[in-house]
């Protein structure tokens, strides 16, 4: 059992408990309660503004070199690398994900961090083209202050791809993690805590805010020090924080959710996208924004393909993410398991075929737990609620389709625009598909790999703006612009 934090919250560098209502974390593998954290109160989350705006500016940050506060992304990377074994533990206990996806995740963050310092070492700003008797230049600065909001599936990950690049930025962070996974967004700050002590840089430069998403992350985007959001979440919470964030002409950055597509086309290698399609719908548990969770085969492959993918899901190994050959582990939490039921349910109502999987796993060890077979539903038009709302679980829905323009037209018509997979031998088919359809992501041959480097967003109600890439720091800054006169002699606009 991995060592829980304290019940703490981190607030304008010190650690204590929230002063809000508790609330408790639940291992979702065996329901057995973790920790009890008590939320801010909204006092708290002022005061944590508060200290950030004046950490933000502490001549200590605020004077840094680029390449000098880079040391602090360095070595906080150090130090995740050196906890990533707890790490895992932690989060794997808090969300149910199996031990190598979160050992995965702690690697990922660490490499967010030292991938983030090394562009900021490298960050260039620009002497634009003169267009007169001056020389122009293009500077970049921080925000000051910025509020990052979290989802309960992937928080370390997604807390690095966060803290990572706005501190780079320059600025400070007030990190509100979910309220059911806050356990490893704890852990996190302490490790940043320990690395700006070790660096003497001001403590307040991070809170870790805890709290329901409601109270605690609408005091952040509305505290008038606050300068910009990032939020990660459901589509609908998204767009209430634009609109109050539009009253403050506040910038905002939205990574919300997914309904995405994947092809398979008639000349596809059948055993690569076999293990591809399942891999992109029943890793993590289908709790991803960019699971493939609506699965078109060319019409003459159909049967053939969709039976066997069948036979193969329902082999896979259901079990507690520590277990060494579970993959497919429990949900978050006994709420979401039942709201993913209530979809299959949804799908059975709307006249469906539930081709496996369509309910819990039985037997005494799975009862206590917050488990949900992988399932595979046919039988409905693209039009239907099932193959239009996020389900976010392990619960995939197979369409057939006729050719290239009915597939893209099928997989254009949805809200959403986050991500695409396409099997191929065809590398033009693979090309003319990929620029048609709607997505911020297309992945050809393979399926939900990451890179740092590439830059990560969703079109239509998937989101608005890009993290991740060398340009993910800039997103964090505001851009001004420099005019040097070179001319001796006076503006020449009156004699």
């Amino acid at each position: 059992m991995p060592r829980i934090p304290a019940d703490e919250a981190l607030i304008a560098g010190e650690w204590r408990r929230g002063a809000g209502a508790p609330a408790d974390t639940v291992d979702p593998a065996t329901g057995r309660v973790l920790a009890t954290v008590h939320a801010v109160s909204l006092d708290e989350v002022a005061e944590a503004a508060q200290g950030a705006a004046a950490a933000a500016a502490d001549p200590r940050w605020q004077g840094l070199l680029p390449h000098q506060r880079a040391r602090l992304l360095y070595r906080t990377a150090e130090l995740i690398d050196e906890a990533a074994d707890d790490l895992a533990a932690l989060q794997t206990a808090d969300t149910g994900k199996a031990l190598t996806e979160t050992r995965a995740l702690a690697g990922s963050a660490a490499a967010t961090f030292r991938y983030t310092a090394a562009a900021l070492e490298t960050a260039e700003e620009a002497i634009t083209p003169p267009r007169g008797d001056y020389v122009t230049m293009s500077v970049y600065e921080p925000i000051g202050v910025v509020g990052a909001i979290n989802p309960w599936n992937s928080p370390i990950a997604s807390d690095a791809q966060k803290l990572a690049p706005a501190l780079a930025g320059g600025n400070a962070v007030l990190l509100k993690p979910a309220e059911w996974t806050p356990l490893v967004s704890l852990a996190l700050g302490r490790i940043i805590c320990r690395a700006l002590d070790e660096l003497d840089l001001p403590a307040g430069l991070l809170s870790v805010l805890t709290g329901r998403g409601s109270l605690v992350g609408d005091a952040i985007v509305r505290d008038p020090r606050v300068g910009k959001v990032t939020f990660t979440g459901g589509t609908s919470t998204g767009r209430t924080l634009a609109h109050a964030a539009a009253e403050k002409l506040m910038p905002l950055s939205l990574e919300l959710g997914g309904k995405s597509p994947t092809v398979v086309l008639a000349d596809a290698d059948v055993e690569q996208a076999l293990a591809g399609v399942m891999f992109g719908v029943f890793s993590s548990s289908g709790q991803s924004c960019i699971a493939g969770s609506r699965l078109f085969v060319a019409r003459e492959l159909y049967e053939e393909f969709v039976g066997e993918l069948v036979q193969r899901v329902g082999k896979l190994r259901v079990g507690p993410g520590t277990g060494p050959d579970t993959q497919v582990a429990p949900l978050v939490h006994h709420k979401h398991r039942d709201s993913v039921a209530s979809y299959v349910d949804l799908a059975r109502a709307e006249g469906a075929r539930v081709l496996c999987g369509g309910r819990a796993p039985e037997g005494p060890e799975f009862q206590d737990g917050a488990y949900y077979r992988p399932t595979v539903i046919d039988g409905l038009p693209n039009s239907s609620r099932t193959c239009q709302e996020e389900i976010f679980g392990p619960v995939l829905v197979a369409l057939p389709f006729d050719d290239e323009d009915d597939f893209v037209r099928q997989a254009n018509s949805s809200v959403y625009g986050l991500a695409c997979g396409i099997w191929t031998r065809d590398h033009r088919a693979a090309w003319r598909i990929a620029r048609r359809v709607e997505a911020g992501t297309v992945w050809i041959n393979t399926y939900k790999q990451f890179s740092i480097a590439a830059p990560f967003g969703g079109m239509k109600e998937s989101g608005l703006g890009r993290e991740k890439g060398r340009d993910g720091i800039r997103a964090y800054q505001r851009q001004k612009s420099l005019y040097w006169g070179v001319s001796d002699a006076p503006l020449p606009w009156a004699d």
